[in-house]
């Protein structure tokens, strides 16, 4: 058993062992009597310090708030904790609950966490008290129902210098939820101004917890400029304002006027760089140079004060498509506020290849502590944001082809505000026999996709998959009390579900397909159900494009547009989402590349769809309906209208039977993923509902994120508090990106969207 993740069991008279700089270790202290347990699990380790968690579980009768006291005999000293209030006495600790977590019914659980210094040695305590009472436990073997990775994780090699603290939540979980609400983001208002003209399009967020009764007064500088609460859409043309004006924004409540907003981002241009730093490029073995640029992004609240940071993958000029061999460089993935100042950077090291189909990370809140997480695959020698080295440092499994065939493979949950290492686990499912993929050179076992899904109707769970074209798992994980533990697996080569094999997209999508609360994950031609079984098959096989969404708003329920590339099946069809039933279908005619559902003309109800290899335009009984845009791509809603836009490569257009009418064309910008010419990001991060454009400028210095000049007369809440839409940024960077979409309908003949049923974290 590797040290990081040894587990020893103390009896009364043990001595504690020691826990030295560098290394991960877990007690289960024991003692006098029965009555409770406690695991103290040292998460890492660095020169002068370390992080600790601690779970008690009650073995007893029902304790109406708790004290957990132990001893240091090393003068180790607690400096910051989280989820309890600590005190120490010389050598003493106590640990008291705070308000929210005092109540342990029988086999019930706490946990809290805590920094502290050591100085020539880090021993664990000998043993621990309950409210007086010695906790014996029960043997290591009744602990985690989940067993230990059976091929040695990652030690942490200790940083060169601390990690920074990490704070207690400002404010606990909600002991009862809502029914039926699901956990969100606290966001603020994302109050923009960006230049219209000789005026300024002012506009902010209308959150998923607000009524439609909320008004709002926006201020210039220390003037109020509208005449009356705007009770209308969140925005306003504020008409002949200077550029660069100041603006805020009060929410009014049942007439009284809320706190001011944070002050409005400005948008000068149309749009607000974010400065980078670029990688330096480096050189293969095999002698060949390489530089960087930015890639793929996303979002999330990283430090929980309501605004979104920015997670960006760098890839090497190198990069490859699985199919093809060679060397790549390293693939950095760094995070930045938007004002460009650089929070983090992560090394995923020579073991891990560049390439669209090898990294997806996700990017939310999974524990529910306000701040969001970042996760992805790793391997030895990735490096953490605040210098911990997972694995060894010398460690090259990469073959004469570059390829990454052999040894371990981990799945880290990345602290987003410092990029510390929180959690790290052996990836699931392991490659095995590369050949059992449908290859041997190493092409189809190294096709990952990564997802977010309230799979329990309330959290957020984090999805990661491996394979698609023959055999498909998908794995599903929970972040809580600092550590990942499996929720379920599914495999295609188990029994029950063989009809999955071959049916996976280049990507994935998430939505609530049966209408019961909690999301399912569309993986393809198939679609896994919260619970880990196959819910159906359609059996057309792989593509390359998908799209989930209210796309019929005629119907109950939700829809899935889906292309193919297998010359025997449909060429591209339109289906029920809970049932699989297909509605319509073109015929089979080869490899459909690409394929886009959305409504984007008013002359027909609801979404049309086209694609690649299909003539014209397709309503949604798929009838022809006239001319198929140039494009076929991405989306953004972007006018004042609600029919959205198209978005391809470094412009927006709006679709008409003629032709199409240029909105936005990027300055001195650069889509990624070659021909995909897809953006860094697209979503509704700033601002009104309409969503904003996130490109890299030609020189990766900066993302350049472009937002809409338009006014609108449409309300709608932020999207970022529609959770199928919140999740759809999340999976955007998986391998061939997709436009997010929103569990309801936007369009022409809207109904009144849905107020989320969400609780903000």
């Amino acid at each position: 058993m590797h040290p990081s993740r040894q587990r020893l069991t103390l009896l009364a008279a043990s001595t504690a062992a020691a826990v030295v700089a560098g290394t991960v270790g877990a007690v289960v202290a024991s003692a006098a009597a029965v009555g409770c347990r406690v695991d103290y699990q040292v998460t890492n380790s660095w020169q002068g310090g370390f992080g600790a968690n601690v779970t008690i579980t009650n073995l007893g009768e029902q304790v109406n708030g708790w004290a957990l006291t132990w001893s240091y005999a090393a003068g180790q000293q607690v400096a910051q904790a989280w989820n309890a209030t600590v005190t120490q006495s010389g050598a003493q600790v106590t640990a008291r609950n705070v308000d929210y977590n005092g109540v342990l019914d029988t086999f019930g659980t706490a946990s809290f966490g805590f920094n502290a210094s050591w100085t020539s040695s880090n021993p664990a305590p000998a043993s621990f008290a309950l409210n007086g009472v010695t906790c014996t436990g029960a043997p290591a073997t009744d602990g985690p129902t989940t067993p230990p990775p059976t091929t040695p994780p990652p030690a942490t090699a200790p940083p060169t210098t601390p990690p920074p603290t990490t704070p207690p939540p400002t404010t606990p979980p909600p002991t009862t939820p809502p029914a039926g609400a699901k956990q969100m983001e606290d966001l603020d208002r994302g109050l923009i101004s960006v230049r219209a003209g000789s005026g300024n399009l002012v506009s902010w967020r209308l959150l998923g917890t607000e009524t439609s009764g909320v008004s709002f007064n926006l201020y210039r500088g220390s003037t109020r400029i509208n005449a009356s609460p705007i009770t209308g859409a969140t925005s306003y043309l504020d008409s002949g304002a200077a550029a660069g004006s100041a603006y805020t924004v009060r929410a009014v409540v049942g007439g009284a006027e809320q706190a001011a907003s944070a002050p409005a981002l400005q948008f000068g241009n149309g749009y607000l760089d974010v400065p980078l730093q670029v990688p330096a490029g480096g050189t293969t073995p095999s002698g060949e140079s390489y530089t960087y640029s930015a890639n793929d992004a996303s979002v999330g609240d990283l430090n929980g004060d309501g605004t979104y940071e920015i997670v960006l993958k760098w890839d090497p000029s190198n990069a490859k498509d699985n199919s093809q061999s060679g060397y790549t460089g390293n693939v950095y993935v760094d995070a930045y506020t938007l004002t460009g100042t650089r929070l983090w950077r992560i090394d995923l090291g020579r073991n891990i290849r560049a390439g669209a189909h090898y990294t997806q990370f996700q990017v939310y809140d999974y524990d529910g502590d306000g701040r969001a997480e970042v996760a992805m695959k790793t391997a030895d020698g990735t490096r953490s944001g605040t210098g911990q080295l997972i694995g060894s440092s010398s460690a090259d499994y990469r073959n004469s082809g570059g390829y990454v065939l052999s040894g371990p493979e981990y799945l880290t949950m990345f602290n987003g505000q410092t990029g510390a290492i929180l959690s790290t686990v052996n990836y699931d499912p392991p490659r095995g026999t590369v050949s059992s993929w449908g290859d041997s050179y190493g092409n189809r076992v190294d096709r990952f996709l990564a997802g977010t899904a309230y799979l329990d109707g309330q959290r957020p769970s984090l999805i990661m998959a491996r394979g698609y074209y023959t055999r498909a798992v998908i794995a599903a994980w929970d972040f809580r009390n600092g550590a990942l533990t499996k929720r379920w697996t599914f495999d295609s080569n188990s029994s029950g579900n063989g009809a999955a094999a071959g049916q996976g997209n280049h990507q994935l999508s998430v939505a609530d397909v049966d209408a019961d609360g909690r999301q399912e994950i569309v993986y393809g031609a198939a679609t896994i159900d919260d619970n880990g079984r196959l819910l159906y098959s359609t059996g057309n096989g792989h593509g390359d494009a998908m799209h989930v969404g209210d796309l019929d708003p005629g119907r109950a329920g939700l829809e899935v547009f889906k292309v193919d590339e297998d010359a025997s099946k449909p060429s591209s069809w339109f289906a029920d989402a809970r049932t699989g039933q297909i509605l319509w279908s073109t015929p089979a005619s080869g490899d459909n590349g690409r394929g886009v559902s959305a409504d984007i003309w008013a002359g027909s109800p609801g979404a049309e769809s086209w694609s690649a290899s299909v003539s014209g335009l397709a309503n949604t009984r798929g009838q022809n309906v006239g001319r198929k845009p140039s494009s076929m791509n991405f989306l953004a809603w972007w006018d004042g209208d609600p029919v959205r836009e198209l978005l391809d490569g470094t412009k927006i257009d709006k679709y008409g039977t003629g032709g199409e009418t240029r909105l936005l064309t990027g300055d001195q910008v650069a889509s990624n993923n070659g021909t995909k010419s897809t953006p860094a990001l697209s979503g509704d991060i700033l601002g009104d509902w309409r969503e904003e454009v996130i490109w890299r400028t030609t020189d990766s210095r900066a993302l350049r994120i472009y937002s809409t000049p338009t006014p609108t007369s449409t309300r709608i809440h932020t999207l970022m508090h529609d959770p199928q839409y919140r999740v759809a940024i999340a999976w955007q960077n998986t391998a061939y990106n997709q436009p997010p979409h929103p569990g309801f309908f936007i369009g022409d003949g809207m109904a009144s969207p849905p107020t989320p049923n969400i609780y903000l974290r």
